[in-house]
């Protein structure tokens, strides 16, 4: 377990957090929407890519200096803020008080937009970021260089790994209880199928049977053609057996702790990483007790009798902003033109390759 502490005064700002592994919804939430905390309580992650203010216009920077910063493709504007922010939950902030000339926000809180809007209370240092606002998850970035980490006396659960995939709290269900698609859903799959154009160089693809087909045919229908020569999409990961052949392309989990694709020992093949929780629920499921029920149902029994569960009135469909910045942050978009996807990219559109 860590704390962040003030690099002025030695003020705690947090309390013992542990790191886990950056989540890949972190930018990309619902619009018009208020949304829950994104890390879970006692845990930390971190940004290694630049982040927030200052924002520069591409037409400013140019290609090379858009580059240094991670961006490989045209954007609208490219952040020069700091690298490596700490994102923790804001509950477990402390001493920290709001600046109140730099609460600007869109309509129902905070979007940080004029930089860090938390000071110490100790020395009133600007030492973090607090977002609420509609359409972001909320959190508390720490800057930096405003902070130091310190070990913590408090007792440290072992850091999360392959294994804890397989337990059902880390499963993240794909359809939220109001019976729309969870925000989650959306993001981590418009983060997969960024990887997957490129693991495929635009050529159509083909599931193998199972869960993730059902649920992702569509998103990928949306982005990438029908035909021949399909690449062969499938399911792989710990716990699971390998498919054999093995498929062109593996859909595989990324490390709950370090963020990294999960790859069979001694495989080079392409793969595409995908929310560790997602990908949990598509390979460990669940299943309904096959034994008459007494009592209450057990979990995960679909009733047959009014009301029925909420269900989604359309397909699954992919975030288009976490597709498009993932796809801006893959080096290899310089190899390829925009012209192989079905879906026009709004953020960047026909300048990809131009």
């Amino acid at each position: 377990m860590d704390v962040f502490v003030c690099a002025g005064c030695g003020t705690e700002l947090t309390a013992p957090v542990s790191r886990v592994a950056l989540p890949v919804h972190t930018h990309h939430g619902g619009w018009e929407e208020l949304h829950p905390p994104l890390m879970e309580p006692s845990t930390y992650a971190v940004e290694p890519e630049p982040t927030g203010p200052p924002w520069r216009l591409w037409e400013e920077v140019g290609a090379e200096a858009a580059a240094r910063q991670g961006v490989f493709a045209p954007v609208y504007s490219v952040s020069f803020g700091a690298r490596n922010r700490i994102v923790i939950a804001p509950g477990d902030s402390r001493s920290m008080t709001l600046i109140l000339d730099k609460c600007e926000g869109y309509c129902r809180g905070v979007d940080g937009r004029a930089g860090p809007n938390l000071a110490c209370e100790g020395c009133e240092r600007a030492v973090a970021t607090r977002i609420d606002d509609c359409g972001s998850w909320q959190m508390v970035w720490l800057e930096p260089d405003a902070v130091v980490r310190r070990p913590s006396e408090a007792p440290a659960a072992p850091p999360p790994d392959w294994n804890d995939l397989e337990r059902a709290e880390h499963r993240v269900p794909p359809v939220e209880p109001d019976g729309s698609w969870s925000r989650r859903w959306e993001a981590a799959i418009g983060v997969a199928l960024a990887h997957l154009v490129m693991a495929t160089e635009g050529h159509p693809v083909h599931f193998l049977d199972g869960p993730a087909s059902e649920l992702l045919d569509h998103a990928v229908g949306r982005y990438l053609p029908a035909g021949p020569e399909a690449r062969s999409l499938g399911l792989a990961g710990p716990g699971i057996p390998l498919p054999r052949p093995r498929p062109d392309v593996l859909l595989v989990p990324r490390h709950p702790l370090t963020g990294a694709p999960w790859r069979p020992p001694g495989d080079q093949g392409a793969v595409v990483p995908l929310d560790s929780g997602v990908w949990a629920y598509l390979a460990h499921p669940g299943e309904t007790s096959p034994m008459p029920a007494t009592g209450t149902l057990p979990e995960g029994t679909l009733r047959d009798d009014y009301p029925l569960p909420p269900r989604p009135w359309r397909p699954l469909t992919p975030h288009q902003g976490a597709f498009e910045d993932t796809l801006v942050r893959l080096p290899a978009i310089h190899a390829f033109r925009q012209s192989w996807l079905r879906q026009p990219l709004t953020g960047i559109g026909a300048r990809i390759g131009s």
